[in-house]
């Protein structure tokens, strides 16, 4: 079982930092090309969409839609998670659910945190979640990672998260050895940097992967180092020299052939969204992993 996700915030991104008009007309784009693939394949994606994009852009959160996509959520303003108290993350969820629901008319039953942000610190999360109606959750990164992870979840393959009383369907992300460490290697910086035989290989070695792009990384442009205001701004800790400098190394890693890569991976492969994983999965013979 291969899935296929799309993080979309870049509109709401460029717009809160000023950007010109032509970023905006490239994400347009760049997301047309992507219906266009996934439309000569046959496939169906999940794109979790950050909230305030139903209301700042509610044009294209529509045309995704109606293209037959499953519509997600990615928080409302993409800030992380772990970055947040409780009761912040109660009014960021709630709005952005509420977005993106009066955005499409339907109900939104997948969220995916920003940065994989949920973790052992922050695992009332799923409580949060589940009180908004979502169903699906594709958060979790089961090894250490920049921003946190949660290496001691246990699982890199679909499972039932208990917390609370509280139930959710987990699609983690997938991991895999590499000199010693666990490492993703389906989706993006990872996926970058990886050749694609390699992430080929995985992909048909394992019985469930799970794929996730921004559109922003697909975009073979080099990106400037960002300023200290910029950087604390969006990350949310200090933004010293090396921490922008790696970060910079980071966003810009193998993004010139990403895009070509990206879709050589889509059309050799069979890809489905969570929506329709969901219906294919036995949820009473998976893995249950009590918080």
């Amino acid at each position: 079982m291969n899935i296929l996700s799309f993080d979309i915030e870049e509109w709401y991104i460029a717009k809160i930092r000023g950007y010109e008009a032509s970023k905006f007309v490239e994400y347009d784009n760049y997301l047309d090309k992507i219906l266009m693939m996934l439309e000569e394949e046959g496939i169906k994606a999940t794109f979790f969409c950050v909230g305030e994009m139903g209301h700042l852009y509610p044009e294209v959160i529509r045309k995704i839609q109606s293209q037959g996509h499953e519509i997600g959520c990615h928080s409302n303003i993409h800030t992380w998670l772990n970055k947040m108290s409780e009761e912040e993350c109660k009014e960021d969820t709630r709005c952005a659910v509420d977005s993106l629901e009066q955005c499409i008319g339907v109900k939104v039953k997948s969220y995916r945190a920003p940065a994989f942000s949920i973790g052992e610190n922050n695992k009332w999360t799923f409580e949060v979640l589940a009180e908004n109606g979502i169903e699906r959750d594709a958060s979790i990164f089961p090894a250490a990672r920049d921003f946190g992870g949660f290496a001691n979840f246990g699982q890199n393959v679909p499972c039932v998260v208990e917390y609370q009383g509280v139930r959710l369907k987990e699609y983690p992300i997938c991991t895999t050895k590499v000199l010693g460490k666990m490492v993703a290697y389906s989706g993006g910086g990872y996926f970058r940097f990886f050749p694609l035989f390699f992430v080929s290989k995985k992909i048909k070695q394992s019985d469930y992967s799970m794929c996730y792009f921004h559109i922003g990384e697909l975009i073979p442009e080099t990106l400037g180092i960002k300023s200290r205001e910029e950087y604390e701004a969006y990350f949310k800790e200090p933004g010293t020299l090396k921490a922008r400098y790696i970060r910079h190394l980071k966003s810009n890693l193998g993004k010139k052939g990403a895009w070509n890569k990206m879709e050589r991976l889509v059309r050799l492969g069979q890809f489905s969204n969570l929506q329709e994983a969901d219906k294919m999965i036995d949820w009473g013979n998976v893995p249950v992993v009590k918080l």
